[in-house]
């Protein structure tokens, strides 16, 4: 066994000689690789699937063996100072390399067909070979220096990601917006390690355990020194991990290809936070007001992700907001101590969403050839709705990862939401009411978007062509392709008398009859074209959709016990339990079935009404509900009317406007700094520039007057003479 953990090295390594390879190809003979480049997908694929199947094979040996494995080489050595580099393997590294490798496969599966067209195909492949190598060796680092370094290529490949497309100027202002949030987070934690540095004298994790339990009971160490230090920390987690008040870069950041929103955004890049808090909770635990901070912010962050995902009309964006609140639920149960239901919901939440994002990729591939290659049309969800029979494939895979994240049983997400939900009651009560009613919320928004871009019938066609407006604004489509000239497509939004209210603003429906007569319609030119459905996308798209399908129905089970102790982790338990011995979980105490059916019952019952509500305003049965006035009958005169329209433009208002965090944001640090910078430029060429010019002209007015006292006219004499009598009797006489 330990012959095996002596190679686990090669595991990051693994995607570089693509990366190497196409960088020299594209450097030395560019023509032949950019002809050949469907056929750098397959090695990217092979070599990552080797590093999947060595990650699975050390995972079995942890779950068998239950060790810890670590490898130091030094680095540098001078005196007592020793900076090493290595790897370190254990249930937490194991669990984070199947997680990265097996999505990480399934989306370069899916990019080879999504990115065909694109343009920037290699540069796609090179950018995301490089980020699971970063991914990689951030996970198997040994010290906070070393997960730094990793942390740093990651938020980089991020960057490059996001801003993939970078023609487009709003996915240019998005990888920027990204950078800078991040780099606020990133220099907390660079603060913060440096910090740890000074006062324990080590970076290993063993060693900065050891040294801050051993001396915070003894007064050994500052105990505010160490609080702040952790807050920082702390600080580079809610970055990266998109928690508030940092969370803003996160929706902008679905500029990008969609395979990145679900692999970064869903999957691995933003599952780092949680994965950083995760291998220091042994040194927060030791620091409970950094504990309760964070779960003070995980709370605040679930419930405002729920909120901000209600009237979301882009389904990319929607998704990312619902990433949010679920990367709040795994900081809450991080910072009450549940340590294994927060890495069970990081698994079954990682393979739930990155389903979702997937499907979100199909949909909008299906809906670019009716509204044409700009993002706010092919990913608006007004503009949708009736494609479950058109792609019905993916319409049922949407459907699994909705009901999974909506925390329907036995699909995956709802084993590890429950366990967060029981654990946030028995820690505090705020925390779990919290907690429960976002669990209602998510069910109600999730259900939105599977019904406003499913259910229904097709709310958008073509309307005519014209040959004297261009068809977009960007030269280069989402799909790599050169957008022709002279080709305008314009949609409409048939009305009909069932349109639908509340979060959705009126979007009206368009009538069976209706969608059905669409058949076909007429250019300028007099040229007839036929009508254009959605359709699915190929095979190697709907590929990794079904395994993605697969394991959100049945990766729940590692969490189920076949016992009495239903309440307790099974594989999970034995396979995490090497990781946390430098404290004891809150969680581990048994729970009965009793209680784990009534905690279960209460979770799905939250979740049942959420998608009750949802299906009354969005669903086929509005027009039911609509018909028999049981709305109206409720808000029909009086000041129930006034007070239902009125809560029900605020909340809008407050979703669709993402709360006003970014207005704030804009106004307090870009307007603010702004107007800091021109006070200060005008203090430094006013103030400063001005005393130094204006000792320059007195001197310079002083010698001009000076030069004619010694001339030797007497006229000048007697001029200065009297302006001496003049100023002497004005001031004698006042």
């Amino acid at each position: 066994m330990e012959h095996t953990y002596q190679y686990a090295w090669v595991i990051p390594l693994l995607p570089l000689p693509v990366i190497m390879s196409m960088g020299f190809g594209l450097f030395l003979i560019p023509t032949a690789t950019k002809n050949l480049r469907r056929i750098w997908a397959f090695p990217s694929v092979l070599l990552l699937s080797i590093a999947m199947v060595f990650s699975v094979h050390l995972s079995i040996q942890q779950i068998n063996g239950s060790s810890i494995y670590q490898y130091l080489w030094s680095w540098t050595v001078n005196n007592d100072f020793s900076l090493e580099f290595g790897y370190l393997i254990d249930p937490l590294t194991s669990i984070m390399l199947i997680l990265i490798t097996t999505a990480g496969i399934l989306v370069l599966i899916y990019s080879d067909n999504y990115m065909s067209h694109d343009e920037g195909y290699l540069r796609f492949f090179v950018y995301i070979s490089f980020f699971n190598t970063s991914m990689l060796g951030l996970v198997t680092s040994s010290n906070l220096i070393q997960i730094y370094f990793f942390w740093e290529l990651v938020g980089m490949c991020s960057y490059l990601l996001i801003g993939f497309w970078f023609t487009r100027p709003i996915a240019a202002s998005a990888c920027q917006k990204a950078f800078v949030t991040n780099r606020v987070g990133d220099f907390g934690l660079l603060l913060g390690i440096l910090g740890f540095f000074w006062i324990t004298g080590s970076l290993e994790f063993r060693d900065l355990f050891k040294i801050v339990n051993n001396w915070i009971p003894n007064n050994g160490i500052n105990s505010l020194l160490t609080i702040l230090c952790a807050f920082l920390l702390f600080l580079g987690a809610v970055a990266k991990s998109a928690q508030f008040p940092l969370h803003v870069w996160l929706p902008d950041a679905m500029e990008g290809p969609t395979p990145i929103s679900a692999l970064i955004h869903a999957a691995t890049m933003v599952a780092a936070g949680i994965f950083l808090i995760a291998r220091l909770l042994p040194l927060f635990i030791s620091l409970p007001l950094i504990m309760s901070f964070i779960s003070l912010i995980g709370t605040i962050t679930l419930f405002l992700g729920a909120t901000l995902a209600l009237a979301q009309r882009d389904i990319k964006r929607s998704l990312a907001y619902s990433t949010m609140s679920q990367l709040g639920y795994m900081m809450l149960a991080l910072g009450i101590g549940s340590y294994q239901a927060a890495l069970f919901h990081l698994i079954t939440h990682a393979y739930s969403k990155a389903l979702l994002f997937l499907g979100s990729g199909s949909v909008i591939h299906s809906m670019e050839p009716l509204v044409g290659y700009s993002p706010d049309k092919s990913q608006n969800m007004v503009l949708m709705g009736g494609l479950r029979k058109y792609i019905p494939i993916t319409r049922t895979c949407f459907l699994w990862g909705t009901l999974s994240l909506c925390g329907i049983p036995p699909l995956a997400c709802f084993w590890s939401k429950d366990e967060i939900l029981s654990h946030s009651w028995l820690y505090s009560p705020f925390f779990g009411i919290i907690a429960s009613f976002t669990a209602g919320l998510t069910a109600f928004y999730m259900f939105r978007i599977y019904l406003l871009t499913f259910d229904g019938y097709l709310r958008v066609h073509f309307q005519n062509y014209s040959s004297t407006k261009e068809d977009s604004l960007y030269s280069i489509s989402l799909w790599g392709k050169r957008i022709s000239k002279g080709v305008n497509r314009d949609f409409v939004l048939s009305t009909t008398k069932s349109g639908v209210s509340f979060f959705s603003q009126n979007i009206s429906k368009i009538h069976v009859n209706t969608g059905n007569r669409i058949g076909s319609f007429s250019t300028s030119l007099g040229a007839k074209n036929t009508f254009v459905y959605p359709q699915e996308p190929g095979n190697t798209m709907l590929f990794p959709l079904l395994i993605l399908l697969l394991c959100t129905l049945f990766i729940g089970s590692i969490g189920i016990r076949f016992d009495n102790e239903i309440g307790e982790f099974a594989i999970l338990s034995k396979w995490l339990t090497p990781s946390i011995d430098f404290f004891q979980e809150s969680s581990n105490s048994s729970i009965n079935s009793y209680e784990f059916i009534t905690n279960a019952i209460s979770s799905l019952s939250l979740a049942i009404f959420g998608l009750f509500i949802a299906y009354i305003f969005y669903g086929s049965a509005y027009s039911f509900f609509q018909s028999l006035d049981l709305i109206n009958s409720f808000v029909k005169k009086g000041p129930k009317k006034f007070f239902f329209h009125q809560l029900k433009k605020k909340i809008y208002s407050w979703s669709y406007n993402r709360g006003y965090i970014d207005i704030f944001y804009t106004r307090t640090f870009n307007s603010g700094i702004r107007g800091l910078t021109e006070l200060t430029q005008f203090f430094d060429k006013g103030v400063i520039d001005g005393i130094i010019n204006g000792i320059g002209l007195a001197s310079f007015c002083i010698g001009e007057e000076i030069k004619y006292v010694g001339g030797g006219r007497i006229s000048s004499y007697l001029f200065f003479f009297l302006c001496y009598v003049s100023v002497f009797l004005f001031f004698f006489i006042s």
